[in-house]
C-alpha cells in the first residue's frame, strides 16, 4: 500500500511509519519544511498550502498533525493554536483528497477522548460530547473538518485516542523520573479515571482500521480503564519502586495552570473501545500491568 502520514515525527506517527514500512508499505510524510527526499511532501496548513496533485494516488491517509495539548500552559493564544492547528489542517487535507481523481480508500483522522468531557461513567462512541468543555468543543470541530472527504465517498475514521503509554513520550515519560527515584505517587486523590492504550496497541489499531470496514468515530483505548491510583501502583510494581508520595492537586495546578491540569490529569473519563472490538481487533495489552511491562522493556 501507499500511505500518506501527517504528524509523522510525533510519538504515534514515528511508530506508525516504522510499522508500515516493516510490513512493506510505501510511506510518504507530510512535512512543514522543504521536502528533503522523495518520500516527503511539504505543506503549510496554517496558510492553506498543499499542492492539489500532491495527495493523488494514495491507498490510505493517516492524519495525526496538531499542536501538543500539554506542551505549554493554556493562554488564549495557545487555545487558539490547539484548535486551529487541528481544524485548518484537517479541512485542507480533506478538501485536497476530495478533489483527487483517485481518492484513497480510507482517511484516518486524529481525534481524542476529550470529546466526552468529564464523565466517570463508562462511555462508548454512541455518547454525545460535553458542550462548553474546551477539549470536547475542539474534538467536535476537528471531526467535523473531515466532512469534504466523507462527502466524496472516502471512508473516514475518527480515532478518539486516549492516554498513550510509551516510555518515549507522552504522560508516562513525564512520570518515569520521579517514580524511578522512588518519589512517585498518586496525583491528587487518585480517583480520576484514566483511559489509556499502549503504544503497540495504538499503532496496531490504526493498521487494523486501514483495512477494516469501519467508519466514523472509533475509541482507541484499552478495554480496562483504571483510576490514577491503580495506574500509580502498577507503575510502581513495574519499576519495583515505592509509590508513597502523592502529588497534591494544587501543586500540579500551580505548575501547569488550573485549566491544563484539570484537562490532562483530573478529568475522569471511562472510555470503552466498543467499535474497535466489534470490528475484530484483539488487544495485545488489555490490562495496565502488561502494557507497562511491555513499554518499559522497550524503553
Amino acid at each position: 500500500m501507499r500511505v500518506l502520514v501527517s504528524g509523522a515525527s510525533g510519538l504515534i506517527g514515528t511508530e506508525l511509519c516504522a510499522a508500515l514500512q516493516a510490513r512493506g508499505d510505501e510511506v510518504v510524510r507530510l512535512v512543514r519544511r522543504p521536502a528533503a527526499a522523495g518520500d516527503e511532501i511539504r505543506w503549510e496548513p496554517a496558510a492553506g498550502e498543499l499542492e492539489a496533485n500532491a495527495v493523488e494516488g494514495f491507498d490510505a491517509v493517516v492524519h495525526l498533525a496538531g499542536a501538543g495539548i500539554g506542551d505549554k500552559r493554556w493562554s488564549d493564544e495557545r487555545r487558539r493554536l490547539i484548535l486551529e492547528s487541528r481544524v485548518k489542517s484537517t479541512e485542507l487535507l480533506a478538501g485536497r483528497l476530495a478533489a483527487t481523481s483517485q481518492p484513497p480508500e480510507v482517511f484516518i483522522s486524529g481525534s481524542a477522548i476529550g470529546y466526552y468531557g468529564d464523565r466517570p461513567q463508562p462511555v462508548t462512541e454512541a455518547d454525545e460530547p460535553l458542550p462548553g468543555d474546551f477539549l470536547s468543543d475542539v474534538t467536535v470541530a476537528w471531526e467535523a473538518a473531515t466532512q469534504q472527504a466523507s462527502d466524496a465517498g472516502i471512508r473516514t475514521v475518527h480515532i478518539r485516542t486516549g492516554i498513550v503509554l510509551s516510555a518515549k513520550g507522552g504522560a508516562l515519560k513525564k512520570l518515569l523520573l520521579p517514580f524511578r527515584l522512588g518519589v512517585g505517587g498518586k496525583l491528587g486523590n487518585g480517583e480520576t479515571w484514566w483511559s489509556w492504550i499502549s503504544i503497540e496497541d495504538e499503532v496496531a489499531a490504526i493498521l487494523h482500521l486501514i483495512q477494516a470496514q469501519v467508519e466514523g468515530p472509533v475509541n482507541l483505548t484499552a478495554p480496562n480503564p483504571v483510576q490514577n491510583l491503580a495506574l500509580t501502583k502498577a507503575l510502581g510494581r513495574a519499576l519495583r519502586r515505592p509509590t508513597f508520595f502523592p502529588v497534591p492537586r494544587f501543586a500540579l495546578e500551580l505548575l501547569l495552570g488550573k485549566d491544563l491540569a484539570r484537562a490532562l490529569l483530573f478529568t475522569s473519563v471511562r472510555v470503552m473501545p466498543t467499535k474497535l472490538e466489534e470490528s475484530g481487533f484483539a488487544f495485545q495489552h488489555p490490562d495496565v500491568d502488561s502494557a507497562l511491562s511491555s513499554v518499559l522493556a522497550k524503553g
